[in-house]
């Protein structure tokens, strides 16, 4: 991301941070010559929410006073990333009681171990199934459980197991297959009972017009991070006519990225919940001089003008930048390892 910023940086500087709509224009026109990735909205994002806490405390007026004001007094989240790295389905019991704890009244998992194929064996969808059958029991009927798949089914399995989770009454089944073939959405939504949901890896509107004409998804969730406050404005926009719902993934931030998918979620007609990350909260918490206020799953709003959260630069100096070595097995990526010879013989 810093690579990507200081490239852009002469589209950039001189320009008046007022001019947001101008300035993203110009980052994705000019510097990226209208072609588009992961890394260049993820940076896009950094300087378009950057620039919108800039105008808001320009202002003396918190982000979406400056989106059209408030639709809602305060921000639904639900838990996520507490499951991670649970090797039985009694610890992801466990983990579970434990957010039910906290006040969440919605949580989020993946139930699978981490297979990422099209095809999955009975003894692994049994496995799925049983995880989200004891969470259910364990929890109660009055918890939401939102069921992430990470597009790893054929539309038939999404399909089946979906069905076989039924009775314990998921409140939606997130990226039941890949989104890049979104035609696969739409066939394996034709059986599923619970709302679908697609989108975290679709990066801007024009990703999203397929999704909206085939109705692929009752709910979308783009990333705040790699669409920008402005950019899930419009989606959002997109989305109300055909009557789909938006609710923002926010992959690890609970300072930054939560902050500006509270500003963008408050403003939206067509909100329905956030995403919060539990594994980043003590790390959040290190590096900020002021954040959000999370109470019994709900963000209250944040009144101080900006973004209404501030980084403390000296704390954040302590925690610098460390390349991050993946350790095997790492979800579905030991099972190709281990299917040929580290070494080939000859």
């Amino acid at each position: 991301m810093e690579t990507y910023i200081e490239a852009m940086a002469p589209y950039l500087i001189g320009r008046s941070p007022f001019d947001i709509k101008h300035t993203t224009c110009a980052m994705f026109d000019d510097f990226a010559i209208r072609r588009s990735s992961c890394d260049f909205y993820s940076a896009w994002s950094a300087i378009e929410i950057a620039l919108w806490d800039i105008a808001g405390k320009a202002c003396g007026q918190p982000v979406y006073n400056l989106l059209g004001g408030r639709c809602r007094e305060k921000i639904r989240v639900y838990a996520n990333g507490w499951w991670g790295g649970a090797q039985t389905i009694d610890e992801v019991v466990d983990r579970a009681l434990a957010v039910k704890a906290k006040g969440f009244t919605a949580m989020k998992w993946d139930p699978f171990k981490g297979y990422w194929r099209t095809y999955i064996t009975p003894q692994q969808e049994n496995y799925a199934v049983d995880c989200v059958k004891a969470v259910r029991e364990a929890v109660g009927p009055d918890i939401d459980l939102l069921i992430e798949v990470h597009r790893r089914l054929s539309p038939w399995h999404a399909a089946h197991f979906s069905e076989r989770i039924e009775p314990y009454n998921p409140f939606w089944i997130e990226e039941p297959c890949l989104a890049d073939n979104i035609d696969l959405v739409v066939e394996a939504k034709k059986g599923i009972k619970a709302p679908v949901v697609t989108g975290e890896t679709l990066y801007s509107k024009y990703d999203f017009i397929p999704v909206f004409e085939k109705r692929a998804a009752e709910i979308i969730n783009p990333d705040i991070c790699v669409s920008g406050i402005q950019g899930m404005m419009e989606i959002a926009s997109m989305a109300d006519p055909y009557n789909i719902l938006v609710s923002p993934h926010n992959f690890n931030s609970n300072l930054i990225g939560l902050a500006a998918m509270v500003h963008m979620s408050v403003a939206v007609p067509n909100f329905l919940i956030g995403e919060m990350f539990l594994t980043v909260e003590e790390g959040s918490a290190a590096v900020a001089s002021s954040k959000l206020t999370v109470k019994d799953g709900f963000v209250d709003l944040p009144t101080a003008p900006g973004l209404g959260v501030d980084v403390d630069m000296e704390a954040l100096a302590k925690y610098p930048y460390k390349y991050f070595e993946r350790k095997f097995p790492f979800k579905g990526a030991a099972m190709y390892s281990d299917e040929f010879p580290k070494k080939a013989d000859y």
